[in-house]
């Protein structure tokens, strides 16, 4: 395929409230850091990324935080391509909200396997006494166990953000059966 063509792509951000998904996404975006905390309706944003010689055109939609009673809205599965599945290392129950948010995905497009990088976010906390709650191990392994790819990062230092979309843009094509093509075909989630 010619490295100019371009491929659409929707990757939806999810996670608890305030672990830092806002941060994550306008610091890829716009490259900078926004230290006042404003909670997040819904935006999406748009940007052009390049991943082993391809363009890809990604939409990036960044969600409003979830709980364990939020109901996963079909606007954050059907039509999305990649998860990134944030929570905070300084926030245990924001680590055990990830498994609960990426079962109602699995639920909800009747797929046990889709393309995710859970993101372990705000490791510039780390340097405050007792504020790590997640040891990187534990990320891993919940990676692991859930076929996903992981990182750590740090929007506020702009640690490992751009790494976070190029792995969700690895885990898409990796299940993708028609990698040649420009455009996945359409179903209830975009899961290859």
């Amino acid at each position: 395929m010619a490295a100019n063509t371009l491929r659409k792509r929707k990757i939806a951000v999810l996670g608890s409230r305030s672990v830092g998904k806002s941060s994550l996404v306008i610091q890829f975006i716009e490259n900078h850091f926004v230290d006042a905390y404003y909670p997040t309706i819904e935006n999406t944003f748009s940007k052009g990324v390049a991943y082993k010689g391809v363009e890809y055109d990604c939409d990036i939609i960044d969600t409003a935080g979830q709980d364990e009673y939020s109901i996963l809205s079909s606007k954050h599965a059907i039509g999305i391509h990649g998860y990134v599945l944030v929570y905070s290392v300084a926030s245990r129950r924001s680590f055990d909200m990830i498994k609960i948010v990426y079962d109602k995905i699995v639920d909800f497009c009747g797929k046990n396997d889709i393309p995710c990088v859970i993101v372990g976010a705000k490791t510039d906390l780390q340097s405050s006494p007792n504020s790590r709650q997640v040891a990187p191990n534990e990320g891993e392994e919940l990676a692991k166990l859930n076929n996903a790819a992981w990182v750590e990062t740090s929007a506020k230092n702009n640690v490992n953000v751009g790494k976070v979309f190029e792995l969700c843009l690895a885990e898409i094509e990796k299940r993708s059966p028609s990698s040649k093509t420009d455009q996945p075909e359409a179903s209830r989630c975009l899961i290859m």
